[in-house]
């Protein structure tokens, strides 16, 4: 089978075109888990399969790490975008992407693309759709409506969170010291929590101006990560929920710098940054 190691801010996934190879469905959490492995496989924060479809111009199938199934991945979904203009898929620079059922749109940013050459995206914009805050859609085990700076016990001890769904749930906590959490030990307490039924990305953020944060990320299904995109949306919407940000803000992370902006006219969210490849190659599937 063969595939393309790509990166955005460092969230790194294998690509497959869904187009010419053909997976089972039943093998793929296994070969999602196997590939992964940074010891025995390629390498990756997880699996996505590039596939043709009727609803949008191509469908991102993505598997984390361990197999489970994903809703969406703002970092990753940049590298689609950039996988299927330099590999010829599409001529179009602003393009659809369905995954799980919830399509995105994506604007490349191509360059060098003079004198008849055909160019590369280097990074791109995209269309996250409305942040959703109902407990019930991310989801979060709480009655009431929106789940914004509400205290959850851990470990332990209290903590206050800000629940917001970008196409997968996060959970986001505004605290001091980020570079220091131990969040080996921090994460998995909030993945596994009873609050959330269907497992949390935790983002852990930490407020320099109003128009900048650090964040650190534990993704569910795979750990602490280098950067997630929907996590940075969703701090982005929290950091505005609780007076703490500006809608338009810079989120920097352990593998890079994303631009999100919440246009609160319109209640969209969007995503701005690199898409890199890293190498290509063929493994026994």
């Amino acid at each position: 089978m063969k595939f393309t190691k790509m990166q955005g801010c460092g969230n790194d996934y294998v690509y497959v075109n869904g187009f010419t190879e053909k997976i089972s469905q039943a093998r793929k959490p296994e070969l999602a888990r196997r590939i992964s492995d940074r010891h025995f496989g390629v390498g990756a924060d997880g699996l996505i399969f590039i596939n043709p479809t009727k609803e949008a111009d191509f469908e991102m199938e993505m598997y984390n790490a361990d197999g489970s199934r994903a809703e969406m991945c703002g970092n990753g979904i940049r590298c689609v975008g950039k996988y299927v203009y330099d590999k010829g898929l599409t001529d179009k620079e602003q393009i659809a992407v369905i995954s799980a059922g919830r399509i995105k749109y994506l604007k490349l940013f191509v360059e060098g693309g003079e004198s008849g050459c055909r160019g590369e995206v280097t990074g791109v914009r995209v269309n996250m759709g409305p942040p959703v805050l109902d407990p019930r859609r991310i989801p979060a085990a709480v009655k009431g409506g929106r789940v914004v700076n509400e205290p959850i016990r851990a470990g332990g001890r209290e903590y206050r969170v800000t629940c917001v769904s970008m196409g997968n749930p996060h959970a986001v906590l505004f605290v001091r010291g980020v570079a220091g959490l131990k969040l080996d030990r921090i994460g998995p307490l909030f993945e596994n929590h009873a609050l959330f039924p269907e497992r949390i990305n935790t983002e852990f953020v930490e407020v320099i101006d109003r128009k900048t944060v650090l964040m650190r990320v534990w993704e569910r299904g795979t750990g602490e990560t280098l950067a997630c995109g929907t996590g940075c949306c969703a701090a982005a919407v929290a950091g505005v929920l609780n007076d703490l940000t500006d809608d338009k803000i810079t989120v920097k992370l352990l593998g890079g710098t994303l631009e999100i902006e919440w246009d609160r006219k319109s209640d969209l969210v969007y995503m701005t940054g690199p898409a890199a490849l890293v190498f290509e190659g063929e493994i026994k599937a």
